[in-house]
C-alpha cells in the first residue's frame, strides 16, 4: 500500500547529530534552520533500500556509471519533457555547482565574458570571478508578478561569451514558458552566445498546469549552444552523495568541458550512481506525494507572508524555495532580523538583492508553523506595528 503524505513528510527527523550543514549552523541555539536548499525528508524507501544492498556488498573500488542510469536518464528526458537526448551527451559529475564552474572555464576564454542574471543562485557570480572572467548582470524584474530576466536591460560587453540562465529561477521559483525561452535563445543568438542552463529544480514544477520546457529542446540552435545541468539531488534529498549531470549535445562543446574537466575533477562514486539509478527508476509515485505536499506549504506560505505588515511574496511556480521582499522592513538586516527572531533564513545579500530573503519550506507542517509564529510575532514587536 502506497504511504500517505502525512507518513511520508510530517515526520520529525532528528538532523542535529548528522554532520548536516544545514542544522549544524544553528546547532545549540534555537533558531530553525529554513536556509540552505536541502529538504527536511527521509529519502523514498527504494533509494535507502539499493544503498543498503551495495553497502552490504562491501565492496567500494573505483566504479562507472551503470549503463541502467543512463538508459532511465535518456528516458526520463522524452517521457518528463519531450526532450530526444542521445548517451554519449551525458557527462556525469559530483555536484552541479563544479557543471556551472567547469561551463564559465571550458567555453570562454580568459578575455571572454560572462552574463548572469542577477539576483540569483550565488555560484552563478563566483563562478565568473573565481575564473577571472568579466561578468555582465542581467537584472532579474517583475513582469506581471513574475521574477524574469530583463534581457532587454542588459548592458552585454563585446566579449561577452556566455550566458549563465537558470530555469526554474532560483531564487523566485519561475517556470519559463517556451515564449520566454525563445526570447532567451534570441538575445543568445544575437550576440553569438552559448548558455550553460542550471535545471536543477525542473521535476519541482508546483503549478501543476505549468510544463518544464529544457532550454537546449527548443530547436537546434539552442541545442547546439548549450549545456544543461540536472541533479536528482534537490528531488530526491540525495545532495549530499553528490549525482550530477551535464547534458552536453555539441561534440565540441563536450570535448572542451571534459577537457577542463580532467584531473579535477572527481568521478561520481559508486553510492551516489546506486542513489540516482534507484531515484529515477523506483521514485515518481514518492515525487508525485512530495509534490501534492508541497503546494500544501506553498499555499500556506503565500497567504501568511503577505498578511505580515511589511513583506511580500510573488507566487511560487515551482521549487520549495520563497523569495521573501523584506525591503519595507524597519530594520537594517532583515536575515538578521528574522535570525535574531529564531528563524534562520537565506540572506538575500548573498543573492545579490539585501532588502530580500529566502525561505526553504521543505519542512514538516510543525516547523513551518513555528517559523511563520515567530516571524509574525517579530513584526508586531515593532514600534510602527503596535
Amino acid at each position: 500500500m502506497q504511504p500517505s503524505i502525512e507518513t511520508l513528510f510530517e515526520q520529525n527527523v532528528d538532523r542535529t547529530n548528522s554532520n548536516s550543514i544545514k542544522w549544524d549552523k544553528y546547532k545549540g541555539r534555537d533558531i530553525l534552520p529554513m536556509w540552505v536548499a536541502d529538504s527536511d525528508f527521509r529519502v523514498p524507501d527504494a533509494i535507502t533500500e539499493a544503498l543498503h544492498q551495495h553497502v552490504d556488498h562491501g565492496v567500494f573500488g573505483y566504479g562507472s556509471a551503470p549503463q541502467r542510469l543512463t538508459d532511465l536518464l535518456v528516458e526520463r528526458m522524452k517521457q518528463r519533457y519531450n526532450w530526444q537526448i542521445e548517451p554519449d551527451w551525458i557527462v556525469y559529475l559530483p555536484g552541479l555547482v563544479c557543471g556551472i564552474n567547469l561551463s564559465v572555464r571550458a567555453l570562454t576564454e580568459s578575455h571572454q565574458g560572462v552574463i548572469s542574471p542577477k539576483p540569483v543562485y550565488p555560484p552563478f557570480m563566483s563562478a565568473a570571478k573565481l575564473a577571472k572572467r568579466p561578468l555582465d548582470v542581467s537584472p532579474v524584474r517583475l513582469l506581471n508578478h513574475r521574477w524574469l530576466m530583463a534581457l532587454e536591460q542588459t548592458d552585454i560587453s563585446a566579449n561577452a561569451k556566455l550566458l549563465l540562465f537558470c530555469n526554474p529561477l532560483n531564487p523566485g521559483g519561475t517556470v519559463y514558458s517556451r515564449e520566454e525561452l525563445e526570447s532567451v535563445l534570441t538575445f543568445a543568438e544575437q550576440h553569438d552566445l552559448l548558455v550553460c542552463s542550471d535545471e536543477i529544480h525542473s521535476d519541482l514544477i508546483l503549478d501543476e498546469e505549468k510544463q518544464h520546457i529544457p532550454f537546449a529542446s527548443l530547436n537546434k540552435s539552442a541545442e547546439q549552444r548549450s549545456v544543461t545541468l540536472i541533479a536528482p539531488s534537490k528531488t530526491f534529498n540525495i545532495a549530499g552523495l553528490g549525482a550530477s549531470v551535464a547534458i552536453i549535445p555539441n561534440p565540441a562543446l563536450r570535448r572542451r568541458f571534459m577537457k577542463a574537466k580532467a584531473g579535477i575533477v572527481p568521478e561520481v562514486n559508486v553510492l551516489a550512481f546506486t542513489a540516482a539509478q534507484a531515484a529515477y527508476e523506483h521514485c515518481e509515485p514518492w515525487l508525485d506525494l512530495q509534490l501534492a505536499f508541497l503546494r500544501r506549504h506553498r499555499d500556506t506560505l503565500e497567504q501568511e507572508i503577505n498578511a505580515m505588515p511589511y513583506l511580500t511574496l510573488e507566487h511560487i511556480e515551482a521549487t520549495y524555495l520563497a523569495w521573501i521582499d523584506a525591503s519595507s522592513l524597519p530594520v537594517a538586516s532583515p536575515f538578521k532580523f528574522f535570525e535574531q527572531a529564531g528563524v534562520g533564513l537565506s540572506p538575500g545579500a548573498d543573492f545579490g538583492n539585501s532588502g530580500f530573503v529566502r525561505l526553504n519550506f521543505a519542512c514538516n507542517s510543525k516547523t513551518l508553523s513555528e517559523a511563520l509564529r515567530r516571524m509574525r510575532s517579530a513584526i508586531e514587536q515593532l514600534p510602527a506595528t503596535k
